[in-house]
């Protein structure tokens, strides 16, 4: 089961540099037909908008302290890992998951933000 654990120890790591990967802020939506004047700027200003959503929040804390209590209580059915060891993957996981979604949420404030100031964007 050792081989397992340290294989699911890799996917946190990989998860959190695919988040940094992008902020979602960076986001640039489709637009449905050709740009209308004032495209970039409105983009540039909606992007700095979606800059204000911390990835880090309140909600990414619980989902990380969440992914810690399932790993921790995983890893104590576990006879090859620790419970430390679980709730250690378990918040890695969380934490990352929770990142990912609020780069969701960025980029969906960036398409929200350049449709209220009248651009046909769909996403």
């Amino acid at each position: 089961m050792k081989p397992l654990f340290s294989s699911l120890c890799a996917l946190p790591l990989l998860g959190m540099l695919a988040a940094c990967g992008g902020t979602g802020s960076d986001y640039v939506p489709i637009s449905d037909g050709a740009r209308a004047p004032g495209f970039e700027a409105d983009l540039a200003a909606c992007q700095e908008v979606a800059r204000q959503k911390p990835l880090v929040d309140g909600e990414t804390r619980e989902d990380a302290l969440i992914g810690a209590t399932i790993g921790a209580l995983a890893g104590l059915a576990e006879d090859d890992v620790s419970g430390l060891g679980g709730a250690l993957v378990g918040g890695a996981v969380g934490g990352t998951a929770g990142a990912l979604e609020r780069r969701e949420d960025r980029a969906e404030i960036v398409t929200a933000c350049m449709k209220g100031r009248g651009h046909a964007v769909v996403g």
